[in-house]
């Protein structure tokens, strides 16, 4: 079955939720602290929990505000809570049809509801007549042991018809005893509402509070177990025992101390795969069980019999701390694992999979490894239903996924406040700027991400980079020779300064990042610690003079000086007075943008002032037709640059 829609009505700070729509994979309820997005995940694990413990709705659990007429009724009428919408799959038809017969094909959506009688109320639209149909032709009775049936319109008129025949042939004793065993005293609904009941999932409900102990004392829990006064606390450590394989009284009973030793390294290194592939934060740490004898100095209860201890090392400080010491995050991490492992073994794939704030205590970057989880680990075979006020949690190329939750409270001038509790919006986008922050947030943060810059980025330093780089690939594409590759995306970064800040701001989607920076010999410490800061990769920092042959140089220096002058004159229109000419043998190592910036200096105020985008910009106008002096040179030093930038790919 796959869950459609909710109504939750009634329960705590919910009134009426009106209904909403969950996705076939994954659902966020995305609202601010004390919108109802908890008492929602609560009311709606009430429907078929995994433990039964929690499954009934109670009077306390009704809106404070309207309890005091509500008693007066509540055992009488007993209020709705929960309203549920279902499709039935091919094999839940098919479970129905191998009972009832062709009729059930026709059942694709169910109802199920459930108030505070604590009763599951099905609704299934089946026609009873087609089922009587197919009982008797499934039983090959001849046409006159049809005769006194024909007129039976339900299973139980069949089965009253067949009981007042007085000597059955052997055909209708057969379809006797089937309607018997299979139907008894029930209607075709009631049969199957027991088979689609058997096959509803259970639901799985887990928030910050179902944490994994670091420690249980084997006596205390033993006890507790017997006694049935397990708390959840403890039926964690049991769900971790059941991934050892073992019963409390089993691990004890272990006399091989390596045979012990095999099966907590076991354990632990299955848990360790399975965590570090998501967990980013830290990948330096392993699970490690431990089994020993109380000491007398440790509180009780684990100061006698035996302890099991979970602890987490660090490799890199060669050393280990207790369970309960790790961050809040990983905490609430490793116990969803050791809690789904042990419930995915009990009931399979059939669960539906609340999280209640799972990335609370995470940081942004492993609250993105938990929607990785989610998505790559959960959502193929579960339906998930999660809540959250963190824009890290919302999955900006799903955000159709998101619904807000709100609590409504209305007020008008000279009018009583209206108090309509929370209220549950299909739409992403609400009217309360604080429920839709976390998704503008979201989406703002995506956009930031893709706006400037692509999958491979070639970081610049300024807008006249940009323009001479896409100039000379083209022209170099039109000559039919190597080109700058079209993935890379050429993004100004505004200075070899900004460039760290740059690719710690847009790498955290893992984009491939490399930069082409002016050099000059102030500048060669920020080159070599940019080099050295472990931002780039190896061979990502390309410097402008490797490729003008000079000890300084700028993008113009690949130019060369020939072609860069001649495209100055061109581009000011100067006159033969006032013409730039290239620099003589003893400036010819320097900067030709420095040379051309003294050269204007000198000019009358008649004359524009020079601007290092403006030539860029005139290139970039003239198409691929301006003919400048030296040329050949020119696209000779790009060709160069961009061979060495394609091999970055």
């Amino acid at each position: 079955m796959r869950l459609k829609s909710v109504l939750v009505q009634n329960f705590k700070c919910v009134r009426d939720s009106t209904p909403f729509k969950i996705d076939e994979r994954v659902t966020a309820l995305v609202g601010k602290n004390e919108s109802g997005k908890t008492a929602l995940l609560q009311a709606f694990a009430k429907l078929k929990p995994v433990f039964g413990a929690d499954e009934n709705f109670i009077d306390l659990d009704y809106p404070r505000s309207l309890w005091n007429e509500y008693k007066e009724r509540s055992a009488e009428e007993p209020a709705e809570a929960l309203t549920t919408h279902w499709q039935l799959e091919d094999d839940d038809i098919a479970a129905l049809t191998e009972v009832l017969g062709p009729a059930a094909s026709s059942t694709r959506e169910i109802k199920i509801s459930k108030g505070y009688d604590n009763e599951r109320f099905y609704e299934v639209e089946l026609d009873e007549a087609q089922v009587v149909s197919h009982l008797l032709s499934s039983h090959d009775l001849l046409e006159d042991e049809k005769a006194s049936l024909k007129t039976a319109q339900t299973v139980q008129g069949l089965r009253s018809a067949l009981a007042a025949i007085a000597d059955p042939s052997q055909r209708q004793k057969a379809l006797r005893d089937h309607i018997e065993s299979t139907f008894a005293a029930k209607s075709a609904d009631d049969v199957a509402i027991d088979i689609l009941d058997e096959r509803l999932p259970h639901v799985l409900y887990f928030s910050e509070y179902h944490r994994l102990p670091g420690q249980v004392s084997l006596d205390d829990l033993k006890a507790r177990v017997q006694s049935k006064a397990l708390e959840h606390t403890h039926r964690m450590f049991l769900a971790l025992l059941g991934l050892i394989g073992r019963k409390p009284e089993e691990i004890e009973g272990i006399g091989e101390f390596e045979r012990l030793i095999a099966e907590l390294e076991a354990a632990s290194s299955r848990l360790s795969r399975e965590i570090f592939r998501y967990w980013s934060q830290n990948r330096h740490l392993r699970v490690r069980f431990r089994f020993d004898q109380a000491r007398p100095g440790d509180p009780p209860p684990f100061n006698q019999g035996y302890v099991l201890r979970t602890r987490i090392e660090n490799t890199r400080h060669d050393a280990s701390t207790s369970f309960d010491d790790r961050s809040a995050g990983f905490v609430w991490f490793f116990s969803f694992l050791v809690w789904f492992s042990q419930v995915r073994k009990q009931y399979g794939e059939n669960l539906v999979i609340l999280l209640d704030e799972p990335g609370l205590s995470l940081h942004a970057k492993a609250q993105a490894d938990l929607l990785r989880y989610i998505e790559e680990r959960l959502a193929p075979k579960y339906q998930v239903i999660y809540t959250t006020h963190s824009p890290f949690m919302i999955d900006p190329s799903n955000l159709l996924r998101a619904r807000t939750v709100e609590d409504v409270y209305i007020e008008e001038p000279d009018k009583d406040p209206v108090e309509l509790g929370t209220r549950v919006g299909d739409d992403v986008l609400s009217t309360d700027r604080d429920t839709v922050f976390p998704l503008q947030a979201a989406l703002g943060y995506e956009i930031t991400q893709t706006l400037f810059v692509g999958e491979h980025t070639l970081l610049v330093e300024g807008p006249s980079d940009l323009l001479y780089l896409l100039w000379f690939r083209d022209k170099l594409a039109a000559l039919d020779r190597t080109a700058l590759d079209r993935r890379w995306t050429i993004s100004p970064a505004g200075g070899i300064g900004k460039v760290a800040a740059f690719v710690a701001l847009f790498g955290g989607n893992r984009l491939h990042v490399a930069v082409l920076t002016d050099f000059a010999h102030g500048q060669k410490g920020a080159v070599e610690r940019l080099r050295a800061s472990g931002l780039l990769r190896d061979g990502h920092v390309l410097t402008a003079n490797a490729y003008a042959d000079k000890g300084e140089a700028d993008i113009e220096d690949l130019l060369g000086d020939e072609a860069y002058v001649d495209l100055v004159n061109q581009c000011y229109g100067l006159s033969e007075v006032h013409r730039l000419k290239p620099p003589g043998q003893e400036a010819s190592n320097g900067r030709i943008v420095k040379h051309a910036e003294a050269h204007f200096a000198l000019l009358p105020p008649e004359v524009d002032e020079f601007s290092h985008e403006r030539p860029a910009e005139f290139l970039t106008r003239a198409g691929m037709e301006p003919n400048l002096n030296g040329l050949e040179a020119a696209l000779d030093r790009f060709e160069r640059l961009f061979k060495d930038a394609n091999a970055l790919l």
